[in-house]
């Protein structure tokens, strides 16, 4: 960020103390006197298992046939509790039964940082919405084999099947 989104002046970097803290450098407007932290979208997927744990859903989206993660932006004023469940009912009409948080990381393509979770559902009884093309539910293995590689995706079902015996204590 180079100028204020205010104004349009160009920021300088300023240190930011705070209850006596330094936070470091950040960029600050000299005309309006205030910093301007960095801002980024934040987004929720989630590792889906059946209720025994023995399956994951995976859907594909947007005419791609990638196997992928259910996932959605955070809304203004929403928790990443209510996000979560409000995707998954959105997306493939699952109701939510625990959930877990597994890992986060930001993703420069959206400037997003994505939290994702590992969630149980009540029944395997999915209901596809308009923004999802289709899905399946994958043995484990299957879907280690069959997830999107090389993205966060991939690297989130891995971590999430990583914890999954002290999931099933």
């Amino acid at each position: 960020m180079k100028y204020c989104v205010e104004c349009g002046t160009e920021l300088i970097e300023k240190e930011c103390i705070n209850f006596g803290i330094s936070d470091g450098l950040i960029p600050y407007c000299p005309k309006c006197n205030e910093f301007q932290f960095p801002k980024y979208n934040v987004a929720v997927s989630a590792v889906i298992f059946n209720p025994d744990y023995s399956k994951i859903l995976l859907i594909h989206q947007y005419g791609r046939p990638r196997n992928i993660l259910v996932a959605g932006y955070v809304n203004k004023g929403e928790n990443l509790s209510s996000a979560l469940v409000r995707e998954i009912k959105e997306e493939v009409n699952l109701e939510v039964k625990s959930y877990k948080f597994n890992e986060s990381e930001y993703y420069n393509g959206s400037n997003t940082l994505i939290c994702n979770f590992i969630v149980q559902t009540e029944n395997e009884n999915f209901i596809l919405s308009q923004e999802v093309d289709g899905a399946e539910w994958f043995e484990i293995e299957t879907a280690k084999d069959v997830i999107y590689k090389g993205g966060l995706a991939e690297k989130f079902l891995n971590i999430a099947i990583s914890k999954l015996p002290a999931l099933m204590l």
